[in-house]
């Protein structure tokens, strides 16, 4: 892979900063300012050579219109990961939970075809390097606390309100 784009978008969670390659497919992305909190997270297969600060097209403009509200602004966007099958189809599944509508662990690794796999489907959410793009925010403990995310548990909740369903 030659070069891939990055960005920092300001959002009302805090700074929102994304890889894409050329393709415009994420590699990485968080919450974070911190670019070298991203590029450990990429496969070293996906790994760019080079990475330019620019514009990150419809990757960023779904990033705003997420954060302004459009919760399906994400969904179209490509992404690209790479780890063994179970994981990557993990990571598949997870794309389909849908905002205002999180699951637990266990729910979760149901969904991706092996319900007694729940530490590997916790293990999906943790090793996700694209963060909003492939939702892991979206699963909860089986209990209904929010558990961990690599970009705070705080994030985390304010996620899950900002897609929580208005009446």
């Amino acid at each position: 892979m030659n070069a891939a784009t990055w960005a920092t978008i300001d959002t009302h969670l805090g700074p929102f900063t994304a890889v894409v390659d050329a393709d415009g497919a994420v590699l990485a992305s968080g919450w974070t300012a911190e670019l070298d909190e991203l590029t450990p997270q990429i496969h070293p297969t996906l790994r760019p050579a080079e990475l330019v600060r620019g514009d990150l097209g419809p990757a960023g403009d779904a990033v705003r219109r997420y954060h302004d509200g459009d919760l399906s602004a994400i969904d179209a966007v490509p992404v690209r990961q790479r780890s063994g099958e179970f994981l990557e189809h993990a990571w598949e599944v997870l794309r389909e939970v849908p905002a205002g509508a999180p699951v637990t662990y266990t729910e979760y690794a149901a969904k991706a075809g092996r319900p007694a796999a729940v530490r590997a489907a916790a293990s999906a959410c943790a090793r996700n390097a694209a963060a909003l793009f492939v939702p892991c925010h979206r699963v909860l403990r089986t209990d209904g606390t929010l558990g961990g995310f690599r970009w705070g548990v705080d994030v985390k909740r304010r996620l899950l309100t900002h897609e929580t369903p208005r009446d």
